[in-house]
């Protein structure tokens, strides 16, 4: 019977969402976060974070610090859209981070140069 009771509190039990929001406290985290959903091939990820971060930092001052209306900000950031560059862009740098590239594969990639084609045509 307790094993009974037990389960049963147990699904009794009201859990809070999570809200990833309540830990974007810092330019650093804000910067992991976003690796972390650039990571995901799916875009929508990517814009939720983004979104989970302008919901931490206050929607209408980071669209003030971004250049855009705050209903624009919302719009941009819906699941499924489709935002311009320029616009995730203002938005990256309101957050106060930047996005960089690294190489997926160690080996050079061969160009035309230095694929031999050339030289072998003198």
């Amino acid at each position: 019977m307790t094993l009974l009771r037990d389960i049963e509190n147990m699904l009794m039990t009201k859990l809070t969402k999570f809200d990833a929001a309540e830990y974007l406290d810092s330019e650093e985290v804000i910067a992991e976060y976003l690796n972390a959903a650039l990571e995901d091939k799916d875009p929508n990820i990517f814009l939720a974070a983004i979104g989970d971060i302008a919901k931490a930092r206050g929607m209408t001052e980071l669209a003030k610090e971004a250049g855009l209306g705050r209903e624009s900000l919302y719009k941009a950031l819906t699941p499924g859209a489709k935002p311009r560059y320029d616009t995730v862009l203002r938005v990256i740098r309101a957050l106060g981070v930047e996005l960089h590239t690294v190489p997926v594969h160690q080996n050079p990639i061969p160009t035309r140069r230095s694929s031999g084609r050339a030289s072998a045509r003198r």
